[in-house]
C-alpha cells in the first residue's frame, strides 16, 4: 500500500530529508526575490531554525503584481459569492492589485509602516482579503481576528500584538441574524490597555455603524484620496502575520508565520492539491482561521489560481445543496473544507439526492482537514461525488499539511482513517512519554524531527520562551504536535486524537477518534463525540454523545444499545463503553472542532470557562441536560 520507491513522491520525500537545502532552494525559485538569500537554512541557533536568511521578497508582490506583469492581468483572481446577500463579485488580478495598492496607501496615510501590526476584524468580504494583502504590501504584520469574536477576546489580542491601527466592518451576517461588529470593536478598545489611534471601518448596507469621528474613518473615504504604493522589500525572516490559535483564553498565543513561508504555500498548490494556475480553487473556511489565510488568500494567489471566497454555511443558506451549486456555478476544480461541513450536509441529505441537479463535471478532488475524518463520512462523499476524497492533517502552527496524499506527486492508495504519508520536509515519528520511538501500530505522541520545513511557526509573538516550552521542550530535537496517533507498516499516518483526548481505561490507552469512528459507522448516526469521564474503579470510562441523521424515527434506546454493541464488537470489552446520549448538536468552535475538553469538565463536575471560540454558547446547556440524564456529574 505504500508508495513505490521509484515514485515521484518517494523521490521528493527522500530528497527533502537528505538534502533540505537543495530541495527548498529549488522550491524558492518559483517566487520572485528582490535580493537573494545568503543561506537556505540557518541552523546556527538550533532548535530555532530559520529559512532563506538574508533574502528579500514580498508576499503581496508574488501573489499579485508578478502575475499582472506575466500576463494574467485579466484572469479572475478572486470570486466573491455570498449566500447571505446573493451578491457576486469577480476581481481580476489587475483589479485586485489596484485595490490592494490603493488600500495600502490608505494604511500608509494613517501612519502604518514596515513592521507595524494591524488587527483585521472582518467577515467574509473581498475587502478583508484586500486588507491582508495591503499589510503584506507594506511589510506590516496583520493579525486577523475572527469576525464576531467577543470583545474581551479581541481586547486581549489587541493588547498582545499592540497594533498601530484596526480595520473592521460594521457587521457580519449569520443565518437568521446580523452581528454588529462595530459595537464589539468599541467595547474591546475600551477594555484594552493599548489604544490604537485610528480604525478604518467598512460600512455594510445590512447594518451600518455610527462612526466615532475622532477615531473611525470610513473605508471608502480612506481610499478616495489614497495614493497607490509599491511593494516593500521584506526579509524572508520578517513576520508576515500573527494568528491567535482557536480556543485561547487568558494570555493569547499568537502564532507567527514568517514571510519566507510563502515558499511552502506556493509549493503545496501543484504538489499536494495538483492545482494549476488559472484553475478555480475553493477553501470553504473563514479568513479568521489558518485555512483561510493559507488557502483562501495566499497559496492560490501565489500559484496564479482563481480563489473563491464564500459567505455562508454548508446547510441553511439555503439548504444542503449550496456547496454543490457553488462548485457548479463557478466551475470549481478543487474544494477544501472541514469534515464537520460534510457531516452537516450528510445529516440533511443522507442519500445525496440534492447532487442530482448540479453539474460537477469539472470537479476533481475534495480535501478535508480540521478534525479527523471518520470513514463513514469519507466513503459517503467518495461514493456520491466520484472524485478522490483526501483527508489530510495540519495545524495552525504548521500553516499547511503535515501529512497528505500528494496528488501532484502521484496519487497513493487511500487507507480509510489515515491522512496518508508525511509531506516532503516532514520527518514524523511516534514517541512514548520518555521520548522513545514506538512500534508500528502503537499509539503515541506524534512528533516531527527538527528542522521543520519552511512555512511553520517561527515563534509565539513576544513569547519565545513560551514557544520553546510549548512545542520543543518535552522531546528535544522534535516539534511536539500535541496529537496522538500511530504509523502503520507502510508509513501511513493515523491521527487519532489530541494527546489529552486519549482515554486511560484501567491502564488501556484508547483514542477517542477510534471510538468515534465506530459510532459513526452506525447507519443512523450523523456524527459523534467521545469523552473520557472520571471513574473511581477504572480511572476513566468512555461516554458517547451522538447526533442522528435527519428523519431517524427509531427508538433512541434501541440505537444506543446498538452503539454499545458496535463498540464491543469492533473495539472489545476493554473499552468498557456502556453509556451514550443522543443530542441535537455537538458543541464546536467556529472552525468546526468539537469541544471535547469542555464537555469532559461538565461531565466530571469540574470548573470550566466558556470557550472563546464556541459557535453557540447555548449548546452547553443542552449538553449539560443530556449528561444529567446519564447521572453526570455523579451525585
Amino acid at each position: 500500500m505504500s508508495a513505490p520507491s521509484d515514485s515521484a513522491f518517494a523521490a521528493a520525500y527522500r530528497r527533502s530529508l537528505e538534502d533540505p537545502q537543495g530541495f527548498w532552494g529549488e522550491a524558492a525559485a518559483a517566487l520572485h526575490w528582490f535580493a537573494p538569500y545568503d543561506r537556505v537554512l540557518d541552523d546556527d541557533d538550533a532548535p530555532f531554525y530559520r529559512w532563506f536568511v538574508g533574502g528579500r521578497t514580498n508576499v503581496c508582490y508574488n501573489a499579485l503584481d508578478r502575475h499582472v506583469e506575466a500576463g494574467r492581468a485579466e484572469q479572475p483572481a478572486l470570486i466573491y459569492h455570498s449566500a447571505m446577500t446573493g451578491a457576486r463579485r469577480t476581481l481580476t488580478y489587475r483589479a485586485l492589485t489596484d485595490e490592494t495598492a490603493r488600500f495600502a496607501g490608505a494604511l500608509a496615510a494613517q501612519g502604518v509602516e514596515y513592521g507595524d501590526r494591524v488587527v483585521i476584524y472582518m467577515p467574509m468580504v473581498p475587502e478583508a482579503v484586500v486588507a491582508m494583502l495591503a499589510c503584506a504590501r507594506l511589510g506590516a504584520v496583520h493579525s486577523v481576528v475572527f469576525g464576531g469574536f467577543a470583545a474581551p477576546e479581541l481586547a486581549a489580542r489587541i493588547d498582545d500584538c499592540r497594533p498601530k491601527l484596526l480595520v473592521a466592518a460594521s457587521c457580519g451576517l449569520e443565518p437568521g441574524r446580523t452581528i454588529a461588529y462595530h459595537p464589539l470593536m468599541t467595547q474591546a478598545l475600551e477594555l484594552a490597555e493599548h489604544k490604537p489611534a485610528r480604525c478604518i471601518v467598512l460600512q455594510r448596507e445590512e447594518q451600518p455603524a455610527t462612526l466615532d469621528p475622532a477615531r473611525d474613518l470610513d473605508w471608502h473615504a480612506a481610499i478616495a484620496d489614497a495614493e497607490p504604493v509599491p511593494c516593500a522589500e521584506v526579509l524572508a525572516t520578517d513576520p508576515h502575520y500573527i494568528l491567535y490559535t482557536s480556543g485561547t483564553t487568558g494570555q493569547p498565543k499568537g502564532i507567527v508565520r514568517d514571510t519566507g513561508g510563502a515558499v511552502m504555500l506556493q509549493w503545496t498548490m501543484p504538489n499536494i492539491y495538483q492545482s494549476a494556475p488559472g484553475e478555480r480553487f475553493w477553501a470553504a473556511s473563514d479568513i479568521g482561521w489558518v485555512v483561510g489565510h493559507s488557502y483562501i488568500v495566499y497559496a492560490p494567489l501565489l500559484n496564479g489560481n482563481t480563489t473563491l471566497m464564500f459567505e455562508g454555511k454548508p446547510v441553511g443558506t439555503p439548504d444542503a445543496a449550496e456547496f454543490w451549486r457553488v462548485i457548479a456555478e463557478h466551475k470549481v476544480s478543487t474544494l477544501f473544507t472541514a469534515p464537520t461541513a460534510l457531516r452537516a450536509i450528510k445529516r440533511e441529505d443522507p442519500d445525496g439526492s440534492m447532487l442530482a441537479d448540479c453539474d460537477l463535471s469539472g470537479f476533481r478532488a475534495l480535501f478535508l482537514a480540521g478534525e479527523r475524518t471518520d470513514t463513514d463520512t469519507l466513503n459517503w462523499a467518495r461514493e456520491r461525488l466520484g472524485v478522490p476524497v483526501i483527508d489530510h492533517w495540519w495545524q495552525t502552527e504548521t500553516g499547511s499539511a503535515i501529512a497528505a496524499n500528494c496528488l501532484g506527486l502521484g496519487k497513493m492508495p487511500i487507507k480509510d482513517g489515515s491522512s496518508s504519508h508525511p509531506v516532503p520536509g516532514w520527518h514524523l515519528e511516534v514517541l512514548d512519554a520518555e521520548g522513545q520511538p514506538r512500534k508500528s501500530g502503537e499509539i503515541g505522541a506524534l512528533a516531527a524531527k527538527l528542522p521543520l520545513p519552511p512555512g511553520c511557526l517561527s515563534g509565539i509573538w513576544g513569547a519565545q520562551e513560551r514557544y520553546f516550552d510549548t512545542y520543543l521542550k518535552n522531546y528535544p530535537g522534535y516539534y511536539e504536535t500535541g496529537d496522538a496517533g500511530f504509523l502503520d507498516e507502510d508509513g501511513y499516518v493515523f491521527v487519532m486524537a489530541r494527546t489529552d483526548d486519549v482515554i486511560n481505561v484501567a491502564g488501556h490507552r484508547l483514542a477517542t477518534g477510534a471510538l468515534e469512528e465506530v459510532l459513526c459507522g452506525h447507519p443512523d448516526v450523523a456524527e459523534a463525540a467521545v469523552i473520557g469521564v472520571q471513574d473511581a474503579l477504572k480511572g476513566e470510562l468512555p461516554l458517547g454523545l451522538v447526533v442522528l441523521n435527519r428523519g431517524v424515527e427509531r427508538a433512541v434506546e434501541t440505537v444506543i444499545e446498538e452503539l454499545v454493541a458496535r463498540i464491543r464488537e469492533h473495539v472489545g470489552a476493554v473499552a468498557a463503553f456502556r453509556k451514550a446520549a443522543v443530542v441535537a448538536r455537538l458543541p464546536k468552535t467556529r472552525s468546526g472542532k468539537i469541544l471535547r475538553g469542555t464537555m469532559k469538565k461538565i461531565a466530571d463536575g469540574s470548573d470550566w470557562n466558556m470557550p472563546a471560540t464556541v459557535d453557540d454558547p447555548a449548546i452547553f446547556d443542552e449538553i449539560a441536560e443530556a449528561l444529567k440524564s446519564l447521572n453526570y456529574p455523579p451525585k
